[in-house]
């Protein structure tokens, strides 16, 4: 990643300030929603975080050890503000939902256009040397957050398995087993899960994404199996998900079960339940508004106000050139 682009440190929100910035919005905001609605005990005195307990990751490549001063978006933010529909549609809601969410044992199948098709277990997975990522996180709702992922390049995991001349697509699949609580089945661990139907989410499940070969073995798109130095939290993904930096945060789907490499385009689940409105490639773009908003600015979390979206979330110098030649508000 180039020097010009890198997360500076004045663009990663102290803990501290972060957590008095939101509580002195909340404040305000319910103050006036509490005279409206007389309700005020319960809008002043909301539940705490969601504590999130988990184990550390050992022989983490940190990606500035000595040089970052200030702290990242609070972990307890980055852990209690998630879209993952599997378990609901409330974002304070995820932490808990997913709280009895069994990731052991876990297996990823990667097959389809491949020389050597192979079940990796999350053991050899997390054996793969593990770096750290600092990286824009962006959400196609208009917020956005800086995340220090720990992971490791998909190419890593491609390269394993050979990849076919005639593959051109990476399709993803997720964890689901909403009708059935025990977990039976091929890839999927054992346990009850909280999963919602499709029903209640609204979508169609098992979740699927895609991306190009091309954009999957980008260095920058990685598998991420935790944040903090920790192995990944229910509510954001565990125990493996993808993250794709330079695009919205919904094609960086979670819990992933199953990568099959194809050369066709793969059904995507957002592009499929509404296409007017999420396309298969999904880049951040601020001259392409969704149909329901703009994308030009963004919210910061722990920020007053907005900020400009940046094309590729900021990433244009390092992937702009897989997309030489297209149109980006067509191919959107």
């Amino acid at each position: 990643m180039s020097e010009s682009k890198k997360i500076k440190s004045s663009e990663i929100t102290d803990e501290r300030t972060y957590l008095n910035r939101r509580n002195f919005i909340r404040t305000g905001v319910l103050a006036g929603a509490a005279v409206a609605t007389g309700v005020g005990y319960r809008l002043f005195n909301p539940p705490p975080p969601k504590e999130v307990v988990t184990a550390e990751i050992d022989d983490v490549i940190r990606s500035k050890p000595t040089s970052l001063k200030d702290e990242l978006t609070s972990f307890e933010d980055i852990t209690n503000y998630n879209n993952y529909y599997e378990f609901t549609t409330s974002k304070t809601g995820v932490a808990s939902a997913a709280e009895n969410f069994v990731t052991k044992p876990w297996t990823v199948s990667v097959d389809g256009l491949v020389n050597k098709p192979k079940v990796f277990g999350i053991e050899e997975l997390l054996k793969i040397e593990q770096e750290e990522r600092i990286y824009r996180f962006r959400c196609v709702e208009g917020w956005s957050m800086v995340i220090p992922w720990v992971g490791f390049p998909i190419k890593k995991l491609l390269d394993k398995v050979e990849p076919q001349g005639k593959a051109k697509y990476v399709a993803f699949q997720t964890f689901y087993d909403g009708s059935n609580p025990k977990g039976k089945g091929v890839n999927l661990p054992k346990g009850d899960n909280g999963m919602q139907s499709s029903l209640s989410a609204g979508i169609e499940f098992p979740y699927l994404e895609g991306l190009r070969l091309d954009e999957a073995l980008h260095p920058l798109a990685i598998l991420a199996t935790g944040i903090y130095g920790k192995l990944m939290p229910n509510q954001n993904g565990a125990p493996i998900r993808l993250v794709v930096p330079w695009k919205y945060g919904f094609k960086s789907i979670k819990s992933i079960v199953r990568i099959t490499l194809t050369d066709k385009q793969p059904i995507t689940t957002w592009s499929r339940s509404a296409p007017s409105e999420y396309g298969f490639y999904s880049n951040v773009n601020p001259k392409v508004d969704h149909p329901r908003w703009s994308q030009a600015t963004e919210r910061r979390i722990g920020e007053f106000g907005r900020r400009d979206t940046l094309m590729f979330n900021g990433y244009g110098e390092e992937v702009a050139n897989l997309y030489k030649g297209m149109d980006l508000s067509k191919f959107y």
